[in-house]
């Protein structure tokens, strides 16, 4: 009898997740939001309306067929705690379906930083990979030890210059993929105080697009497995799953593509999350499970991660 030992980590498996064509986000609900009552809801959920109906329309005749879209709604419950779940997801879905809407899944945003055993943050930091400007001399730290990404080159530093002139030990920040002018952005992924990390809103923003499209994966394994509808809402946040379905008929919760219509106030958030996933590198057996998935379909998916990724700015509030 021929018998072959082999080490389980020697055959790794990476799990599948259900694929709907778009996942569209229906907004994010911040605390300043909630104070403002149900007026302030009622408002977003108008703008964004025509925007959604637009955003189907066009799937579907990129699509081709009768596309599979799912819909999400966000809510920070890590920076700031507020309320309960109790009280204000029945007034997001009140307001929601009397715009004509239905929010399929609801997210809590600590689940980017935590959910479960599974720690989302942390396993996309891992996979973080810098791109060194032109000319480094490696003399600034990692990301790793600093928190900070930048989409080029920094002001360079040199501390006996700037003794003796500031002009003289000056230079402009330079943007790697610069056309002709440059729009540099140094962008804080966390801070550290007391031996306690703090994810920035940028980073757990671009958690939650990985999430979204379907990338990441834990050893493996799914990282975000969405929870049936709970018969009442709990009174506290920690009580909730991180990631609640609330349609049982949905289209799955991750997609080929992402689309977020959101107010302007998060355009310099996404702006900063555009850098993160351009310097993070997604697992291949993941990256060549959903290109050939995409293929079989028939569906054009574009090869970087950033190209999934779409938005509509909808005003300013």
């Amino acid at each position: 009898m021929d018998t072959t030992f082999r080490e389980a980590s020697a055959d790794p498996r990476t799990a599948a997740v259900p694929l709907a064509h778009l996942s569209l986000e229906l907004g994010h609900l911040y605390m300043d939001d909630f104070a403002a009552g149900p007026a302030r809801l009622r408002e977003h959920f108008a703008r964004v309306r025509p925007w959604a109906d637009t955003v189907r329309e066009s799937c579907a005749r990129t699509v081709g067929r009768r596309p599979r879209i799912s819909t999400c709604f966000l809510i920070d419950d890590y920076f700031t705690r507020f309320s309960s779940p109790a009280e204000v997801v029945p007034q997001i879905l009140q307001e929601a379906a009397a715009a004509g809407l239905v929010i399929d899944y609801l997210a809590r945003e600590s689940a980017c930083a935590e959910a479960g055993q599974v720690r989302p943050a942390r396993l996309v930091e891992a996979r973080l990979v810098q791109s060194p400007p032109p000319g480094s001399t490696g003399a600034r730290p990692p990301t790793s030890e600093t928190g900070w990404l930048s989409n080029g080159e920094r002001s360079p530093v040199d501390s006996l210059a700037e003794a003796m002139s500031t002009a003289a030990g000056w230079g402009p920040p330079h943007e790697i993929e610069a056309k002709r002018h440059s729009v540099f952005l140094d962008v804080e992924l966390w801070d550290e105080q007391h031996g306690k990390r703090t994810w920035s809103c940028p980073f757990l923003a671009a958690v939650w697009q990985l999430l979204r499209l379907g990338l990441l994966r834990d050893d493996g394994q799914e990282v975000l497995r969405p929870a049936e509808r709970p018969e009442e809402f709990p009174a506290s946040w920690e009580a909730l799953a991180p990631l609640v379905r609330l349609n049982p008929a949905a289209a799955p919760f991750a997609a080929y593509r992402t689309f977020s219509v959101l107010a302007g106030r998060f355009l310099p958030i996404e702006h900063a999350v555009a850098v993160i996933l351009d310097q993070w590198s997604p697992e291949e057996p993941v990256l060549r499970q959903l290109a050939d998935r995409a293929r079989q379909e028939g569906i054009a998916l574009p090869d970087s991660v950033r190209g999934r990724v779409e938005y509509l700015f909808n005003g300013s509030s």
